[in-house]
């Protein structure tokens, strides 16, 4: 767990699905949040739709650090039990792209988990505290299938164990469905050896040809998709933890059976459930089986990762987020905007004289508060990039006002605000540290001699030779001014 920066903030609200309202935050241990994340089905490259979900609370867990909290972020891997189209028949997912690929299922899990990670590293998605794979946790789902049987709240049937839904009359009450008025089947093929067509599996007899299988009370089989997660929330958690998190397509049937199956052994289980929103193509919801996807991988070799990243935390993780061309521009705008404030302010800070800005210190101390007033109502990132936009234009002016020389103390205070702010809570700099240091050292030095080489062509009348230089350096994202006090530049 990550140390506290200061004392835990009482004042953090957030969107209870189980309540459908929003409601005041209180941990079951004080100064300490547990947090459990859906991850991911690890059998083919993750698509910009995972992008948007692991973004979202990867920015609810750095909001709560920010606040004073120490946080344990549990993310678990898919690697068996999740069958095609969530049903209980079907083929494995993993078993699907094993044989596509000539792999055995476990090099199909190591790859996609490899693969899962770089693109979570490129957007600067925090790794999990503990990150538990299904298949590692078998004996800790067998023993909680078992305490769902002599509960009486499950039953056998040919080698498989199904969840019984009559005999727990509160299935249905994260989503709000009634069981009487829940579909037959729940997408699923009807087994003849279940009870109740609703009725969902929590172990699977493996047929000869099923290659993931284990032994078990009950036979040779395979775990089903829904009791992993409450298995190991549960082990890594423990009772009556703090959020549960995931997509809303996860909220029926999946988080559904995950309370009834630990709530029924006699576990209390999340006391927070929250949601993201859907990221959508044309008003459609990207996803795999749609084949309307991009992969995150081809997002990133045209887009820069904080540019995706910001589009991303520039609408409510329970809103819907448009994926396209006008949004991605949109976004590359506005985060150049912010970037180009950053390094304007960072060159400031070298010649910077002693001293502050009182006014320029009042603006900042406002935008901090509005960030962290936004951040503190169920994590509203559009309001708090909206706070970074209003530091970013008092900086500028300041910077412009008084022709870059701003007191010292005022220009570390609006630099501390960029990256705690920017770059702590929304993720948005993955450059920091040493490297990014040693970078801006490298370009400002290119930059001198670029300059020197251009007003060498403007004193010997080379204009056309100076005028390229210029024109090169607007290319890439450089503005280069002439003013009454010398040649500046800016990204």
């Amino acid at each position: 767990m990550s140390q506290p920066a200061r004392t835990p903030d009482p004042h953090i609200v957030l969107y209870d699905t189980m309540q459908r309202q929003k409601v005041p935050f209180t941990p079951s241990t004080p100064g300490h949040v547990g947090m459990y994340l859906c991850g991911p089905t690890v059998y083919s490259d993750a698509h910009l739709g995972h992008a948007k979900k692991e973004v979202a609370f990867d920015v609810v867990r750095r909001t709560f650090e920010h606040f004073g909290y120490r946080v344990r972020f549990v993310a678990n891997i898919t690697d068996v039990g999740h069958l095609q189209d969530d049903s209980d028949d079907g083929e494995d997912k993993m078993l699907a792209r094993a044989r596509l690929e000539k792999l055995e299922p476990m090099e199909v899990a190591d790859k996609y988990f490899w693969s899962f990670f770089k693109d979570m590293d490129d957007l600067n998605v925090r790794r999990p505290s503990i990150n538990p794979r299904a298949t590692g946790h078998i004996q800790e789902q067998i023993a909680l299938i078992q305490e769902l049987i002599e509960r009486g709240h499950a039953y056998e049937s040919g080698g498989s164990v199904y969840f019984d839904v009559r005999s727990w009359p509160e299935y249905g009450k994260l989503s709000g469905r009634k069981l009487d008025d829940q579909e037959e089947g729940t997408r699923e093929t009807v087994r003849e050896e279940k009870r109740d067509p609703r009725d969902f599996a929590l172990w699977k007899r493996a047929e000869p040809e099923h290659l993931m299988r284990w032994e078990s009370p009950w036979g040779v089989g395979f775990p089903g998709w829904h009791i992993e997660c409450s298995a190991m929330s549960l082990k890594y958690l423990g009772e009556g933890f703090d959020i549960h998190g995931g997509g809303l397509d996860l909220q029926f049937p999946h988080h559904e059976a995950e309370i009834a199956q630990a709530e029924a052994a006699g576990h209390a289980f999340a006391r927070y459930w929250m949601h993201n929103n859907m990221l959508t193509v044309n008003g459609e919801k990207m996803s795999k089986s749609k084949g309307n996807f991009t992969t995150i991988q081809e997002v990133l070799k045209k887009y820069d990762p904080m540019v995706v990243r910001f589009l991303l935390v520039s609408s409510h993780y329970r809103s819907v987020t448009e994926f396209g061309e006008e949004p991605f521009e949109s976004a590359k705008n506005g985060y150049r905007r912010i970037t180009e404030a950053l390094g304007n302010l960072e060159r400031a800070l070298k010649d910077a004289p002693e001293g502050s800005d009182a006014a320029l210190d009042a603006r900042v101390a406002a935008h901090v508060q509005a960030f962290e007033n936004a951040m503190r109502d169920d994590f509203n990132t559009p309001k708090a990039v909206a706070a970074l936009f209003g530091l970013t234009g008092d900086v500028n002016a300041a910077l412009n006002l008084n022709q870059g020389r701003v007191g010292r103390a005022s220009l570390e205070a609006a630099l501390e605000a960029y990256r705690a702010l920017g770059g702590g809570v929304l993720g948005l700099f993955a450059e920091t540290g040493a490297a990014a240091q040693d970078d801006s050292e490298v370009v400002d030095a290119l930059m001198v001699l670029v300059l020197k080489a251009r007003q060498n062509y403007r004193l010997q009348k080379q204009y056309a030779q100076a005028d390229e230089l210029r024109d090169t350096l607007t290319r890439v994202g450089v503005t280069v001014e002439d003013t009454k006090d010398g040649v500046r530049w800016k990204r």
